[in-house]
C-alpha cells in the first residue's frame, strides 16, 4: 500500500512509543545517547505536529475544517479503534510538542541524571497526552488516559525524596482512585449505549428511551467526575498544588498540559454527546460553570496565601483550570474561542514559571525566606540606620535575565497588557459584554457578569502576589548566592517565553482559528459525520492491483 498523508495521524503515537522501548536496550550511564534519541524523537513530533494541523485547517478560516479519520485493522466505523484529528486534537498535539522540547530541553542541565529510565518515561508520557487528543472511543481514550498516568507516576517520584515520594504516594493514590471511577462511567454508558465510540455515541444517545436516560447521565456524571479530578475542580482539586510543588521542574513544566486533558475531554465529550439531546443543550453546564468559579475563589486564595513560589505555581494552575471550566459552562462560541486561547497562553506561561522557579529558588536560603515573611507580618521593631555610603546596588547578569523572565510570567498570569494573558482575557470578556457579536451589544447574562467579576479580582490578587513574590525574590539585597543557571537550562524558559510573544503579534490569525475551532465544537456534525462516513482501504489497493 503506498504512503498517504493520513499515515501522519498515528506518527505521534507511534514515534515515543518506539523511541522510548528503543532505550530500554541501553544502560542508563548512556545518557548522551539516550537525550540524543529523545531529543530527535520530540522535535519529530513538533514537525509532525505542525504537518497535523496545517492538515486539519486545510480549509482556511471558514468552513468546518477537516476531520481526517484513521481506522486501525481496516475495520469499519463504529467497531474499528479509530483515531481522530480536528483542529482541537491537533491544536493540543502541537501545544504538547511545543511543552516538551524546552521540557527536555531543561532537564539536561540535571534532572535527567537524578533517577533511571527518565527519558523512557518522558517518550511514555508524550504517547498517552497524544493518544488521548486523537483517539475516538472511551475506552482507548481510558488506555492513553493510564498509559499517561503510569508514566507520570515515575516521574513525579523521580529524584526521589521525602517530600516528593510523600506528596506522589498521593498523588498516585487519587489517580488510581480516577481510574476506578472512570471504568464504572465507561461500563454503564456501554451497558446502556452498546457502543463506546464517540461519534457513534453522538448519534445513539439522542434516541434513548427516557426509561434509560437516567442511567446514561448517571454513567456521564461518573465519567465526568474522573476527569475533574484530573482537571482539578474544586472541592476535587485538594492534591494538585502540592502535586506539582514537590515535581522536579522539567516534570511540572510538562504537568502544566495533563490538567487540560481533563479540560480537552469535558469540552469534548459535553458537546459531542448531549448537545442535540432533546430539552438540553450540554450535559452538566450549570455544574461545570458554578464548579469553575468556586475553583477559581479557591485558587485565588490560595494564591494570595502562598508564601513559596511552587504553591503560588500550583495554585494559579487551579484558578486557569477554574477559568476553563466556567467558561465552558457559558456555552457560548465566542466564550469558548477566548477560552481556548486562553488555555494555550495559561499553560505556555505556567510551563515557563515552573521552571524559572527553580532557577531563583537556587539563590535563596530558606531561612532567610521565613525571617523575611516574619518580618513582613510583625515589623523590623527598629528602623536600620542610614548607610553614608555607596546608595543602590548592581544587580548581576543572572538576576537580571531571571527578573525579566518573572516579570513576563507575571504579566502573563495576572493577565495585564501587552503579552497574551491579556489578550486572551480581554477576547472572553467581549464575547461575554458582546453576546450578539463585537460591537453589537446584546443580553449580559447574570452568568456572564459574575465570570467577568471573577476573571478580573483573581487577575488582581494574582497581580499581589506575583509582585509581593518579586519584590522578595529580586529587591533584597544581593548577597553571595547569586543562582549559578546554564544556558541550556534558562534558553527553554526564554524560548517558552518567545511562544507567548508569538501568540501576541499573531493574535488576530490565531483568533480567528480560534473561533473556527469553537464553532466546529458547538456544531459537531461535521465530526460525527466525517468519522461515521470514513471509507475503508480496499483490498485491491492493499495488494497492489
Amino acid at each position: 500500500m503506498s504512503f498517504s498523508p493520513q499515515h501522519l495521524v498515528i506518527a505521534p503515537i507511534v514515534i515515543p512509543l518506539v523511541a522510548a522501548a528503543l532505550l530500554l536496550f541501553f544502560d542508563d550511564r548512556e545518557r548522551r545517547l539516550k537525550a540524543t534519541i529523545s531529543m530527535l524523537s520530540t522535535i519529530a513530533l513538533l514537525v509532525v505536529s505542525v504537518a497535523l494541523l496545517r492538515m486539519a485547517h486545510a480549509d482556511g478560516f471558514v468552513g468546518d475544517g477537516r476531520v481526517v479519520v484513521y481506522l486501525l485493522g481496516n475495520w469499519p466505523p463504529p467497531f474499528a479503534i479509530v483515531l481522530v484529528l480536528d483542529r482541537l486534537s491537533a491544536m493540543m498535539l502541537l501545544l504538547t510538542s511545543v511543552l516538551a522540547i524546552p521540557s527536555l530541553v531543561f532537564s539536561l542541565g540535571r534532572w535527567h541524571r537524578a533517577g533511571p529510565h527518565f527519558h523512557t518515561l518522558f517518550l511514555m508520557l508524550l504517547m498517552g497526552l497524544n493518544g488521548a487528543f486523537l483517539t475516538g472511543d472511551l475506552f482507548n481514550l481510558f488506555v492513553f488516559f493510564e498509559v499517561m498516568l503510569a508514566a507520570s507516576y515515575g516521574l513525579m517520584l523521580h529524584g526521589s525524596g521525602v517530600q516528593r515520594v510523600k506528596a506522589g504516594l498521593h498523588y498516585i493514590a487519587i489517580n488510581l482512585a480516577a481510574a476506578l471511577l472512570f471504568l464504572i462511567g465507561v461500563a454503564i454508558i456501554y451497558g446502556v449505549t452498546g457502543t463506546l465510540n464517540m461519534a457513534d455515541l453522538a448519534v445513539r444517545i439522542p434516541q434513548i428511551s427516557p426509561e434509560s436516560r437516567l442511567m446514561l447521565q448517571s454513567g456521564a456524571a461518573i465519567l465526568g467526575v474522573a476527569f475533574l479530578i484530573k482537571a482539578g475542580m474544586w472541592p476535587l482539586s485538594f492534591w494538585l498544588p502540592t502535586t506539582y510543588t514537590a515535581a522536579p521542574a522539567p516534570v511540572a513544566a510538562l504537568f502544566a498540559i495533563m490538567t487540560k486533558v481533563g479540560i480537552y475531554v469535558l469540552l469534548r465529550l459535553s458537546l459531542l454527546f448531549f448537545e442535540e439531546v432533546p430539552g438540553g443543550t450540554g450535559f452538566g453546564s450549570q455544574i461545570l460553570f458554578i464548579g469553575g468559579m468556586l475553583t477559581i475563589v479557591f485558587g485565588t486564595i490560595g494564591v494570595l496565601a502562598s508564601q513559596a513560589l511552587g504553591r503560588l505555581a500550583g495554585f494559579s494552575v487551579l484558578v486557569s483550570s477554574g477559568t476553563l471550566l466556567a467558561a465552558m459552562g457559558l456555552l457560548e462560541d465566542g466564550v469558548t474561542a477566548g477560552a481556548l486561547f486562553y488555555l494555550v497562553s495559561s499553560t505556555l506561561a505556567l510551563s515557563a514559571f515552573f521552571l524559572l522557579i527553580e532557577l531563583i529558588e537556587r539563590g535563596q536560603d530558606a531561612v532567610a525566606n521565613v525571617l523575611a515573611v516574619t518580618m513582613e507580618a510583625f515589623g523590623e521593631g527598629e528602623e536600620e540606620e542610614e548607610d553614608d555610603g555607596e546608595v543602590g546596588v548592581a544587580i548581576p547578569g543572572t538576576l537580571a535575565i531571571l527578573g525579566i523572565s518573572f516579570a513576563a510570567c507575571g504579566l502573563l498570569m495576572t493577565g495585564l497588557p501587552p503579552l497574551s494573558g491579556f489578550i486572551a482575557k480581554f477576547a472572553m470578556l467581549t464575547a461575554v459584554f458582546n453576546p450578539d457579536g463585537f460591537g453589537q451589544g446584546g443580553v449580559i447574562t447574570a452568568a456572564g457578569g459574575w465570570f467577568a467579576a471573577f476573571l478580573i479580582i483573581s487577575g488582581l490578587a494574582a497581580l499581589i502576589s506575583v509582585s509581593r513574590a518579586g519584590i522578595r525574590a529580586f529587591w533584597a539585597p544581593v548577597e553571595e548566592n547569586v543562582p549559578r543557571v546554564l544556558l541550556i537550562e534558562i534558553a527553554p524558559v526564554a524560548a517558552l517565553l518567545a511562544m507567548t510573544l508569538f501568540l501576541t503579534v499573531q493574535a488576530g490569525p490565531i483568533m480567528r482559528f480560534m473561533e473556527a475551532t469553537a464553532a466546529g465544537l458547538h456544531s459537531p456534525r461535521s465530526y460525527v459525520e466525517g468519522v461515521m462516513g470514513a471509507p475503508r482501504v480496499e483490498r485491491e489497493q492493499e495488494s497492489g492491483e
